[in-house]
């Protein structure tokens, strides 16, 4: 199993993109990326903590590549707008691949310069090395399956 983890706005639609995809193991939501150790959702909102709202994402590369999550990531929100995606505001919605090996790495990097040519403005996307991950309180974990 490998793990693969987005930053692609509020993480509720994010889970939802990847849950049902064969070869996914599992998904949960949380924070990556900030300086504020175990932060709950109510420090994040607050753009103080520096965390983006992430999906982590535990996927067998035998039944799917990383590299249709990446095409996923890319189709499911627009990496040209800085800090925000629809009406959410804030670094806490920014948009991030958080990498997990130099394999993944560089299969972000070249997915990235492939995505720039479908665009009018500039990826804003970062590429960064996973951080520790803060899983989202419980009321967040598949938030659109319990909301339907």
């Amino acid at each position: 199993m490998e793990k693969a983890t987005f930053a692609a706005g509020c993480f509720w639609g994010v889970e939802e993109a990847f849950d049902n995809l064969s070869g996914v193991q599992s998904t949960r939501v949380g924070y990556t990326g900030g300086s504020v150790p175990d932060p709950t959702y109510k420090n994040v909102c607050s753009g103080d903590t520096g965390h983006a709202e992430v999906v982590e994402i535990v996927f067998d590369p035998k039944e799917t590549s990383y590299d249709i999550l990446l095409n996923i990531f890319w189709k499911i929100h627009d990496p040209t707008t800085l800090n925000r995606q629809g009406p959410d505001v804030g670094t806490q919605y920014r948009s991030a691949i958080f990498i997990h090996s130099p394999k993944q790495e560089k299969e972000a990097q070249a997915s990235l310069a492939k995505m720039a040519s479908n665009f009018d403005k500039p990826i804003v996307t970062q590429i960064l090395p996973a951080a520790p991950f803060y899983e989202a309180e419980e009321y967040h974990q598949k938030y659109s399956k319990k909301n339907q």
